[in-house]
């Protein structure tokens, strides 16, 4: 079923009587080409982009819940290419021109918003710091703007622009980048690769994976077991414990990111802001809630929910750069289990069980990523070698010491 203007008008004409589910619920098979773990928008985009970029379309994604309510549905929904490194630039950016077209694509509304993103400076060397950036970007055809003091306010009027400790001197401003509601992507990779022949297993829990002679050949799960030609994990937060399944152990540690929403505004924020002197990000969204958040919690978790200093340091930070806040309720939160690598850029590559490939530690970059991640985890899978996009994002980078460390803090997962 395509949906179009003309069918929503038609649907409503006879009742919405002719609506059919999104995507089947496929039994179980016996075997597969290949298993996706992990039915958040990574898998999922990696089964789409496995049917209709390499012809494999005898795949299972096996999620132990219900789609959506993993990461990819616990998140602040921002999109965005503003990356300085070689090994990062090209991959963000073309998950941003997947962004682009993604709705046309899938033929489901996403509500892609390229409202702009906004990063905050407030001292010179920070200024120097964005210029860097903003030029790397611009060497690699991606767009950026360094804005001064006054074309900040002019696009953000109820930034605190002359705080004593924090002024606001100027911001890297990415017109390009923007929001997305999260559990739409979800939603709308499920149907495409459904429409393709994938099959969508939700409350089916891995328990094993099955290894004879160094390859990885099939999975245990709560609804049976279930050979596999290929395996691909994509797992985030848990992409430890299930890789540890195989006998690996990832260079990982699993931390809470809490978000927030507050309650409904008529609009205030039209673009996606970002705290410079500290780790806050703020957008406004369709509903007219501000979606906001901040740090991860510092302490190892698998635990979906996050503890009161992280929630103080967050509103402190978004006092600190718009005091009217203040006045608003916090309606929700939630926290996601993020797979912290030791550079803070993220895994896809082979492992070294043969027929077992990863997709993890994406820190706090998973969901812009989530396109990108998909495409070349499904090139990765199909042609057994990492496309020339994630070939720095290689495993064994951690033991040759060719690190991607675009904050620059070194091997500490929680300063990522």
């Amino acid at each position: 079923m395509r949906y179009s203007l003309r069918r929503v008008l038609w649907e409503g004409l006879r009742g919405q009587s002719g609506w059919k589910p999104a995507w089947r619920e496929p039994e179980k098979r016996d075997s597969y080409d290949v298993v996706i773990v992990g039915g958040g928008g990574h898998g999922l985009a990696t089964a789409y982009y496995l049917a209709r970029e390499q012809g494999i379309s005898n795949v299972a994604v096996l999620e132990r819940s219900r789609l959506g309510l993993g990461n990819v549905g616990r998140n602040t929904t921002i999109i965005r290419s503003n990356y300085l490194l070689p090994g990062n630039i090209p991959f963000y950016e073309h998950s941003l021109k997947l962004w682009e077209g993604l709705e046309q694509e899938i033929n489901y509304n996403a509500m892609v918003s390229q409202r702009g993103v906004l990063n905050l400076f407030h001292s010179d060397g920070q200024r120097d710091a964005f210029a860097r950036r903003g030029n790397a970007m611009r060497l690699a055809g991606v767009d950026a703007e360094l804005l001064g003091a006054a074309e900040v306010k002019a696009m953000a009027p109820l930034l605190a622009m002359e705080n004593t400790r924090f002024p606001i001197l100027g911001g890297l401003l990415q017109r390009r980048g923007g929001t997305v509601r999260h559990d739409a992507v979800a939603w709308g990779y499920a149907r495409a690769a459904d429409a393709r022949g994938v099959d969508i297993l939700q409350n089916c829990e891995v328990t094993g994976i099955r290894v004879e002679g160094g390859r990885a050949v099939g999975v245990g799960t709560t609804r049976g077991p279930i050979r596999a030609g290929k395996i691909g994990l994509a797992c985030a937060g848990r992409s430890s414990q299930v890789a540890a399944m195989a006998g690996l152990r990832l260079p990982i540690e699993s931390h809470v990111l809490q978000a927030f929403v507050s309650e409904g505004l008529k609009p205030l924020i039209d673009c996606v802001v970002t705290f410079g002197a500290g780790h806050f990000y703020i957008s406004q969204s369709d509903k007219g809630g501000l979606v906001f958040g901040g740090n991860i919690d510092g302490y190892n978790s698998y635990a979906a929910r996050g503890n009161l200093p992280l929630v103080e340091e967050v509103a402190e930070e978004a006092m600190a750069v718009m005091p009217r806040l203040g006045r608003l309720r916090v309606l929700r939160s939630w926290g996601g289990i993020m797979d912290m690598t030791m550079d803070g850029s993220p895994i896809i590559d082979r492992t070294p069980v043969e027929g077992l490939y990863l997709n993890a530690g994406w820190c706090y970059g998973g969901f812009k990523a989530t396109p990108a991640s998909g495409w070349c985890f499904a090139y990765t899978i199909a042609q057994g070698r990492p496309h020339a996009l994630n070939a720095a994002l290689s495993l064994d980078r951690f033991a040759t010491g060719a690190l991607v460390d675009e904050a620059g803090t070194g091997a500490q997962p929680n300063h990522h």
